[in-house]
């Protein structure tokens, strides 16, 4: 799919059971993340995202069930022992998660939680790696950082919070750092410079990110290229300013549609999307975007569609696909740099 590809996701399908059936949370997920990339997945919530990251990270639940292939530059993260998967946890791969405040051990000063992934692989001495975790403080905008490491999460804000978290997951210089809704709960002067903050460090260290989010304008201006997830299925992928101004898939279609723009009149109703997320536990047959899509036909809900490449590196997985739609302005420019 990409040149030089750090990650590689592979017909992944993660089930879990409950009560109600077994949940089919990522069903048949496809697609690579090359090397010093930007690469975006947006979609609603209960799409399947988080629980996509973590089947990479391998945070899945032990009744989980995980099938598929996770190559990061060509070892299968799905093969790995526990104590395997530990030893790429922080050095190779990060992870910043949607809640700092649930992330952050709320008994632990923020210097123990920041310097132990610092001392555990990189075998730095203590004060080494005081002075790292100084060092890391100030590259992520925490003033008094040496204050802030006597402190405990509970003393900080929640946007100095996330910037810790931020700070944690570089703390080992990792290829790739997942960004799960790295902006929830937060305000939006605060969001944006969490996201500036993200962008700003993944291209000074070229490493690869992938920034997971429910809001387009998020991975808009932000990402070199974008995945849309619907019910658990790749619905679109594709360079970011392609799928963002010409879309094929009807659902990324109906998602831009519903999006506020600048130029939006005042008082007047946003385009809604009909209907809801079918059941994870009982999805349709075919195309689960059918029952909600106003152009689908009966072969849609009975077949499943396959992703069909429209050039090189645009795909998507819709049997009537819609023509192009122009992209007025979700947060900036898509696809900048």
């Amino acid at each position: 799919m990409v040149d030089n590809p750090v990650l590689q996701v592979r017909n992944l399908h993660t089930y879990i059971g409950s009560p109600r059936g077994v949940v089919q949370a990522v069903d048949g997920v496809s697609f690579d993340v090359a090397a010093s990339e930007a690469f975006g997945v947006v979609g609603e919530s209960g799409s399947g995202k988080s629980v996509m990251a973590r089947a990479i990270m391998g945070l899945m639940p032990t009744h989980a069930s995980l099938t598929g292939e996770v190559y990061f530059q060509g070892r299968d993260l799905l093969a790995l022992r526990q104590k395997e998967r530990e030893e790429v946890w922080g050095k190779q791969i990060a992870m910043v998660f949607q809640d700092p405040g649930r992330s952050l051990n709320p008994v632990v000063r923020i210097e123990r939680q920041l310097t132990e992934g610092i001392r555990r692989h990189l075998g730095l001495s203590r004060s080494e790696a005081h002075g790292r975790a100084l060092t890391l403080l100030r590259e992520v905008g925490v003033p008094d950082p040496e204050q802030r490491l006597r402190n405990y999460p509970h003393e900080l804000s929640g946007g100095m919070r996330q910037r810790v978290m931020i700070a944690i997951a570089l703390a080992c210089e990792p290829d790739l750092l997942i960004a799960d809704e790295p902006t929830t709960a937060l305000d939006v002067t605060i969001q944006r410079q969490i996201l500036d903050l993200l962008r700003k460090v993944q291209t000074e260290r070229g490493m690869s990110l992938m920034l997971i989010s429910h809001d387009l304008a998020v991975v808009a201006g932000r990402t070199d290229r974008v995945a849309v997830m619907y019910a658990g299925k790749m619905a679109e992928v594709g360079s970011t300013r392609e799928v963002f101004n010409a879309p094929r898939h009807r659902y990324t279609h109906a998602l831009l549609g519903a999006t506020p723009t600048i130029d939006h009149e005042r008082h007047t109703p946003l385009n809604l999307i009909a209907g809801s997320l079918p059941s994870p536990t009982d999805p349709p047959a075919g195309c689960r975007f059918a029952p909600r899509c106003e152009a689908a036909v009966a072969e849609c809900s009975e077949h499943g569609p396959k992703m069909t490449a429209m050039g090189r590196d645009h795909q998507f997985a819709c049997m009537n696909p819609t023509s192009a739609h122009t992209l007025s302005a979700v947060g900036g420019t898509p696809g900048g740099r």
